[in-house]
């Protein structure tokens, strides 16, 4: 019903303020209805929780966030990539746009899932993103190497390289509000990265 629809996005919206406001642990049920102008009977039809409401919010734009990603890394690694030539290829540089687009499309969530999601099931989320990417860099890496007839990195330096990546659209988010310059921003910074893998096989100095 269009009505229940209307109440669940009035519960949704007045959670994204709390927990901007207060951050996870301090929110409360009783304000979140408050300001969605709804009883706390009827926020536990929709949702179990205050946990199920963060849910709510972040679910989707996580989804959104894999799916990019992972198209990203697929095309890497069917594209056999060994070292990049930024003036040639600028895959890196239009999927970093692209990720940087969609966080800032749901800026405010990905914002609690940064800086206000301690004492959730999220608030690792980045520890969790960097181990599922240092697979993929850790394939990519040793392609790389076995291309330029180099030793592949050791294990120490793709978890470093792949950190490095990860809190560099982590910082990007928590540091810069405005969307235009962080495009701006994150040109030099995938030119920075680029350039330390390139150092790392042998390439760039």
């Amino acid at each position: 019903m269009a009505e229940d629809k209307a109440t669940k996005e009035k519960l949704l919206d007045s959670a994204k303020r709390e927990f901007l406001e207060k951050g996870y642990m301090k929110a409360s049920l009783r304000t979140i209805c408050k300001n969605a102008g709804v009883t706390t009977g009827a926020l536990y039809f929709f949702f179990q929780g205050k946990e199920d409401l963060l849910k709510g919010l972040v679910e989707e734009p996580l989804k959104g966030l894999m799916v990019l990603i992972q198209q990203h890394f697929f095309e890497e690694l069917e594209a056999g990539v060994s070292v990049v030539d930024l003036g040639k290829d600028v895959r890196d540089i239009s999927a970093a746009k692209d990720l940087v687009h969609f966080m800032y499309k749901h800026y405010d969530v990905f914002l609690i899932l940064l800086t206000k999601s301690q004492g959730s099931e999220y608030e690792d989320i980045v520890s969790r993103f960097a181990d599922w990417a240092e697979g993929h860099y850790k394939k990519l890496s040793e392609q790389a190497a076995e291309k330029c007839g180099v030793p592949k990195p050791d294990a120490y330096i793709i978890h470093w390289m792949t950190h490095m990546q990860i809190n560099a659209l982590t910082h990007l988010l928590t540091h810069e509000p405005d969307v235009e310059k962080a495009i701006s921003h994150i040109e030099q910074i995938v030119v920075f990265l680029v350039s330390g893998w390139n150092g790392i096989l042998g390439k760039g100095i």
